[in-house]
């Protein structure tokens, strides 16, 4: 942070501070800064019915700290505002091709784990930040949340004016998209919105894209089941898959961005955008498939350093792989990837067994 100026004596306030603090969360590299008041969340009657109808399938941390979720200030105890920032993590009109068919299937990436940890790269910013604010105005404080805080996120960015709340739930800025990571950091500050912050009305209008390509039907109008979603079953969901679901699928090993690929405000980038960090920048956007089916647990601590995808473990990265496998049969049959997953048929893991059986079972 040493490359920041120093505010002239005396110190800003009221609206003055708040285009100070987001001067300089863009010279952290944010694409967009808002702030949004310390207020009592609307979306927990919504969420508390959400969560009461397993749409959150195994994610059962969901279902704690829901007072928390209610009342965002307490996740520190003088929170009078909050500042809200956001990272793009690629850009609008990027494609990843399909590569199921080729000769070594591979499978594909969500775009926002391609690149190094986000919660990492975004947290060593606003701490750095936080640290410097906390020496030139003594007395003030801060808590960053990134992600791993039971707050809800995009309520807040809607309040800070980062975006609207879209059909598939996602934030939608409306001159950069949806490729965005959400940072928040709780403060002692009262921070007013800018002249020009304003709340974004929602531009979805009729259109139902992400709703109609969703492979699972995981999307209905501004809600998502949790428990159909790829990223879901891919991530979070530790069990056998539903065969049901293998062939909607596809090539996604970890994630799935078909609801923002189709978006419109997503296919075409018309306008400038803030550069991308460097950080963000893809290190592994597919994952050969044979490779996965047989990795070992020193396999995958190579595959995913400093990856925020070390989240899935390695038994769920054979078991996508072995489903991938099996959509690239479906596309291109070829002996050498049933051969694959016949040898590797009486695996010790009851899960990549299991998936192996489902997956020869159907093709």
């Amino acid at each position: 942070m040493s490359a920041f100026k120093p505010y002239p004596l005396p110190h800003p306030t009221g609206v003055e501070l708040s285009r100070y603090l987001a001067r300089l969360c863009e010279e952290c590299g944010f694409a967009a800064t808002g702030f949004a008041p310390n207020q009592p969340s609307r979306w927990g009657e919504y969420f508390r019915t959400w969560i009461a109808a397993g749409k959150h399938g195994e994610m059962d941390y969901l279902e704690r700290d829901l007072e928390l979720r209610d009342e965002p200030g307490k996740v520190y105890h003088r929170t009078r505002s909050f500042m809200v920032v956001a990272d793009l993590y690629a850009p609008r009109g990027s494609v990843v091709a399909n590569r199921l068919s080729e000769l070594r299937p591979q499978a594909r990436v969500a775009r926002y784990a391609q690149g190094r940890n986000y919660h990492e790269e975004m947290k060593k910013r606003l701490h750095a930040l936080s640290d410097r604010l906390r020496a030139e105005f003594p007395g003030c404080g801060f808590r960053t949340c990134v992600d791993t805080v039971p707050i809800f996120e995009r309520e807040l960015a809607v309040l800070a004016g980062l975006g609207w709340q879209a059909r598939n739930t996602m934030l939608i800025h409306p001159k950069l998209g949806s490729y965005m990571l959400l940072g928040v950091v709780a403060t002692s500050f009262e921070l007013p919105p800018l002249p020009e912050q304003e709340i974004v009305t929602d531009h979805c209008g009729t259109c139902t894209r992400c709703i109609d390509a969703c492979p699972t039907q995981a999307i209905t109008p501004y809600k998502v089941d949790a428990s159909r979603c790829i990223s879901y079953l891919t991530i979070e969901h530790r069990d056998l898959v539903d065969p049901g679901f293998h062939e909607a699928m596809g090539d996604w090993m970890y994630g799935c961005d078909i609801c923002q690929e189709v978006c419109p405000h997503n296919s075409v980038r018309t306008l400038p955008s803030p550069p991308i960090q460097a950080g963000y920048t893809p290190r592994t956007q597919w994952f050969d498939v044979l490779e996965v089916l047989a990795w070992t647990a020193m396999d995958r601590q190579v595959a995913l350093k400093a990856s925020s995808m070390k989240r899935a473990n390695l038994e769920m990265f054979r078991r996508n792989a072995a489903i991938a496998a099996g959509n690239a049969i479906r596309q291109h049959p070829d002996q050498k990837v049933r051969a694959a997953l016949e040898a590797h048929r009486e695996d010790p893991s009851p899960l990549v067994a299991g998936t192996i059986d489902q997956v020869l079972g159907s093709t």
